[in-house]
């Protein structure tokens, strides 16, 4: 339980690093996608040639890769125009979806209780969004919904992990060319910043390239659909972060609809799957 709490903190600070950067103009997007995929690497990278596992890299597994690399490239893009909350949302939402739909095909069932857990996390969630959908960009929510189905991917293949810093390395090593190559063109030298840099720095580094191995640690405990569910608790936490290090307003509706959707996820977590 404590590895998956962790890994929705990193998560949640992954959209509020993001958003923070790209917000105030610290940072443009391809600046902060390529900087935040190298230190992920490099972090990693470095951790197994300290252990001793550098060979490790040699295999490669190009889905999971894919996957990485596509939510890496739109994950982004899509907080140009996205608030923090919202564009939460969107990605795990997604992620949720797939995950969920991927477990009840491989038979997995979920109670009477999970699935009112479900529910009440899924309207949690939409009670929070729900007054600024209207204003939400198309095209970037889009493209924020291809992030969270690539992440969704990623995670189930994350799942089937021997070692998890050495798939999540594997996985880092082969996305970053991809990421490159789309990031460069879009990068503007003008609006770099020290602030901007520092931002997806720390992102790669600590909510990515040690998020994800906790991640991947944790999901060979959890089933596919707890997985998803799980996730959901990580749009709250960013809403609550951005309201606190954003300035986004706060009301009593966030805090009613937090409740409900952590709620909701709690009941996921704690009761046992029916058979």
């Amino acid at each position: 339980m404590w590895l998956t709490s962790i890994a929705m903190f990193a998560f949640a600070g992954n959209s509020l690093l993001c958003r923070a950067a790209l917000h105030d103009g610290s940072l443009d997007a391809g600046t902060f996608a390529m900087v935040r995929t190298v230190s992920a690497t490099l972090t990693l990278v470095i951790w197994l040639a300290f252990t001793g596992r550098i060979r490790s890299l040699a295999s490669f597994d190009w889905p999971i890769a894919a996957a990485l690399a596509l939510y890496m490239a739109t994950f982004t893009f899509a907080y140009l125009e996205l608030s923090t909350g919202v564009g939460a949302l969107l990605l795990f939402g997604f992620a949720q979806l797939t995950m969920l739909g991927s477990g009840l095909l491989a038979g997995e069932r979920l109670s009477g209780a999970g699935w009112f857990g479900v529910l009440l996390a899924i309207g949690g969630l939409f009670s929070i969004v729900a007054p600024t959908l209207s204003d939400t960009p198309t095209v970037a929510a889009l493209v924020m919904a291809v992030a969270g189905i690539a992440w969704g991917i990623y995670s189930l293949l994350g799942r089937a992990a021997d070692n998890p810093i050495e798939a999540t390395a594997i996985s880092f090593v082969y996305a970053l060319p991809v990421v490159v190559v789309f990031s460069v063109p879009l990068v503007d030298v003008a609006a770099m910043t020290a602030t901007g840099l520092a931002f997806a720095t720390i992102s790669g580094v600590v909510t990515s390239a040690v998020g994800y191995v906790i991640w991947f640690a944790a999901l060979p405990r959890l089933r596919q659909t707890t997985a998803g569910t799980a996730q959901l608790s990580s749009p709250v936490l960013s809403a609550l972060a951005g309201i606190v290090f954003l300035a986004e307003p706060l009301s009593i509706e966030l805090l009613l609809a937090s409740v409900a959707t952590l709620g909701g996820i709690a009941l996921v977590l704690t009761r046992r799957d029916a058979n």
